[in-house]
């Protein structure tokens, strides 16, 4: 069992880590694009970069904290976020501007939930789950807390400036990984593999990589054109700006609930939950004709659902693979999430350009049908009870 200690050093690396780095363009973007005199599309690309190199480290990422531990891994991730904070704010050009986000990519890839969750895993086993929620809890906050800050900061010494202040944050974090026991977690005894676990295993893997990428494209997207959907589905700019604050109250509530109550009920039929809850999100969107509940609901069920998604994503793999290999096992199933989320702005940009922001609303809904489809199979087919096998 992990330690209130443990939790909350990693819960609030996790929001720092996500605030300063993540979401840091929603801030920094125009202000970087307006001094350089670049398009907004370049600029926000060197995000794009850093997703796809997360996806290409993904498995070697999950390989190092197996082999040496969530501490040195995550402490590195930090390190390296600070470095390439230090490049950003040295930027005048295209290259160092590039390489920059290569660092950063790596750096958000060695220290972000994915990497915080196998180190929990393999220091409390089977047993982690609960501070995997109680992790993403806290780091649900990130928007909330740096967003302002980002602003603030900017005003006051530059966003040169602002990102230099930002290297040292991510510096600070460093000694907070120390609270996460070294030693990896004692597997509990279990029987014999069974003779038909091995196929379903498979299937089970393909599935989850596919519910995750699906979760992992409608959310970027939706992240990166909400208000402008909002706005084309005939609310006002203000209005739009107002409801897309709801997203983040809905997740950071609907992960609360999973916290206080969310032990009670299996990852596997907690992710069919929160794929019904997504998708009664994006069927709102459809009927979305100006301000009303309709539009309540849409922003509503799109932020609750994908918070509790950010939940599943760290604790099926403790149910559907075995507990002793969670960090090599995810690290390469999650590649493919990076990739998506990487494409997703683009994508909905040309469906929003060519046939409309509905038809963008109708891709969300499919997205979200795919990740019911994927979520219901994992649970009909593995059931409430673990695999038996190793560490399980």
């Amino acid at each position: 069992m992990l330690g209130v200690r443990t939790v909350a050093a990693v819960g609030l690396t996790q929001m720092v880590n996500w605030g300063i780095s993540f979401y840091a363009m929603g801030v920094f973007g125009p202000a970087i694009a307006a001094d350089l005199g670049w398009s907004m599309a370049w600029t926000y690309g060197g995000l794009s970069g850093a997703l796809v190199v997360m996806g290409l480290s993904s498995g070697p990422v999950g390989r190092m904290v197996d082999a040496w531990g969530g501490r040195g891994v995550l402490a590195a991730g930090s390190v390296l976020l600070a470095l390439g904070f230090g490049m950003l704010a040295q930027t005048q050009g295209a290259v160092l501007y590039a390489l920059a986000w290569l660092v950063l990519g790596l750096g958000m890839r060695m220290c972000l939930y994915e990497a915080a969750f196998a180190a929990l895993v393999r220091a409390g086993g089977a047993g982690a789950r609960r501070a995997v929620s109680q992790v993403t809890l806290l780091g649900g906050l990130a928007s909330t807390v740096f967003w302002p800050l980002g602003h603030v900061l900017i005003e006051w010494m530059g966003w040169r400036g602002a990102l230099t202040a930002y290297a040292g944050i991510a510096l600070v974090m460093v000694p907070l990984y120390w609270a996460i026991p070294p030693g990896r977690a004692v597997p509990t005894a279990s029987g014999p593999m069974q003779p038909a676990a091995a196929p379903v295993r498979l299937s089970a893997a393909v599935l989850f990589a596919a519910m995750i990428a699906a979760v992992s494209f409608l959310s970027s997207g939706l992240s990166a054109h909400l208000i402008g959907m909002l706005s084309g589905l005939g609310l006002s700019v203000a209005g739009a700006v107002a409801l897309s604050t709801l997203p983040g109250i809905a997740q950071s509530s609907a992960r609360l609930v999973e916290v206080l109550f969310g032990h009670r009920m299996d990852p596997l039929a907690l992710g069919v939950l929160a794929a019904v809850v997504l998708s009664a999100g994006m069927l709102a969107g459809l009927g979305v004709g100006g301000a009303g509940a309709v539009a309540v609901v849409f922003v509503l069920g799109y932020g609750a659902g994908n918070g509790l998604l950010t939940v599943v994503r760290g604790t099926q793999p403790l149910v559907l693979f075995p507990v002793a290999r969670y960090a090599v096992i995810s690290g390469r199933l999650i590649a493919p999430s990076f990739f998506s989320a990487a494409a997703a702005p683009l994508v909905y940009a040309w469906v929003i350009e060519q046939a409309g922001p509905r038809a963008a609303t109708a891709l969300s809904l499919g997205l979200a049908l795919t990740v019911l489809g994927c979520a219901w199979t994992l649970w009909a087919r593995i059931g409430p009870e673990p695999l038996v096998g190793e560490g399980v």
